[in-house]
């Protein structure tokens, strides 16, 4: 369950503490200061905050309202973006993401195929296989990062295949996510500045580019990059969207994975009853799934901007307003989901979270990542693992990304 550490605040003060705040995150005490919003002033304005002035929408209903209304309330770059960071740096260039209709639709369609049931169906031995060899490995009655040497070799495997990136390359694509996503304020950042990020994220597109004519010049395969190469909207993108859609593409299918893979594990430590339950009955397994991608949450927010002027919860909305859509909060929504704060397999609505996004931009990948931790799951089970978390979990400084760094596990037993 959550820190509410942040509970403390005087709630008679009228003010509520900035939930674009990183800090809130990487410790953890974010829950408390979204319930006061939910209550209190759902679609919230920030007038000075560290990102500028922004509206908060933290009801999964008004959240919704926005997602499903592409036409008003703009993801474009143009108009700043998905993120509450205006666009401008090096790693929010111009993708498919940060478009609306029609380019956005166009975009979309030609990498779509990669996560289309027929292909999942084709990936998911060979997503097995490498899953047992990962859990094979992990040493019994010693210390680990479950992080270390799982979430992260898994999802950059995954990577290198659904892009055929060249194998022995792959810690490349987990290192340049970490590079695009990264609060340079963080103390742990892999970058520091924003010139210094630029400088990696064009080696990755040179790396890319170099690919990707090779791919040009070939029969069309099925991986991403000769999708990119041979679609009619995708091949002749300028070098700075050319480098947005790759960092989307390896972003998208690294950071939700990789964090719900931790916090399925950590949900279950600090749960121990629906372990319990999970492995009296493995059939819970796509419960588990979902109900971990809600709990853990890891995208905090979606930015949009009013393209016109318009009303939300009753609240004027100006053309520009910045209007941040928080995930974490509406997946714990209490008129949605009834205790939120507790991890249930038994929860028949968690399927309903908020986490992949909703409308036009819902993520493309989600299938993808619900297959990869399902079979997580089976495979645990199947070797009856019993798992223990040793340590607290170190949390990454991040508005963006509910991201865990670190966390101790140790290996009980195994069958």
């Amino acid at each position: 369950m959550a820190d509410t550490s942040i509970q403390s605040i005087d709630a008679d003060e009228g003010e509520f503490p900035d939930v674009s705040d990183p800090a809130l995150y990487q410790s953890d005490s974010w829950e408390a200061a979204f319930t006061r919003l939910r209550h209190e002033d759902p679609v919230h304005h920030f007038s000075d905050s560290m990102h500028g002035p922004y509206w908060a929408v933290t009801r999964y209903a008004d959240i919704m309202e926005v997602e499903l209304n592409d036409a008003v309330f703009s993801s474009s770059s143009e108009w700043g973006g998905i993120q509450i960071q205006d666009s401008g740096d090096i790693s929010s260039r111009r993708n498919f993401i940060r478009m609306d209709r029609p380019e956005h639709t166009a975009q979309r369609k030609t990498v779509a195929p990669i996560v289309a049931p027929t292909n999942l169906a084709r990936m998911t031995d060979s997503i097995r296989q490498r899953t047992g060899a990962i859990l094979d490995d992990l040493p019994t009655g010693t210390d680990f990062d479950w992080v270390d040497r799982v979430s992260v070799p898994l999802t950059t495997m995954m990577l290198a295949i659904l892009f055929d990136f060249p194998f022995e390359e792959r810690e490349k694509l987990t290192f340049w996510s970490d590079v695009g996503l990264a609060d340079i304020n963080a103390p742990d950042s892999p970058v520091r500045t924003e010139a210094e990020r630029a400088v990696i994220l064009q080696e990755m597109a040179t790396r890319f580019r170099v690919l990707f004519d090779e791919r040009a010049a070939m029969e069309p395969k099925f991986d991403l990059i000769s999708m990119l190469a041979h679609s009619d909207a995708t091949r002749n993108l300028s070098d700075a969207e050319f480098m947005g859609t790759v960092m989307l593409l390896i972003i998208g299918g690294n950071d939700t994975t990789r964090n719900s893979m931790t916090g399925s594990v950590l949900a279950l430590h600090q749960f121990p009853e629906q372990d319990r339950l999970l492995r009296q009955d493995p059939g819970l397994v796509d419960k588990l799934v979902s109900e971990t991608i809600r709990w853990q949450t890891p995208l905090i927010h979606m930015r949009r901007t009013a393209n016109r002027d318009t009303e939300l919860a009753g609240k004027q909305i100006a053309r520009g307003d910045k209007v941040v859509m928080w995930y974490v909060s509406g997946n714990f929504d209490e008129t949605v989901f009834p205790n939120p704060s507790a991890f249930s397999l038994q929860r028949p609505n968690a399927r309903r979270h908020l986490s992949f996004g909703a409308g036009i931009h819902r993520c493309v990948g989600d299938r993808l990542a619900e297959l990869q931790l399902r079979i997580l799951w089976e495979e645990i089970l199947r070797r009856e693992m019993a798992l223990d978390v040793t340590g607290a979990p170190e949390r990454i400084y991040s508005n963006n990304v509910r991201g865990i760094r670190r966390m101790p596990v140790r290996v009980v037993s195994r069958a």
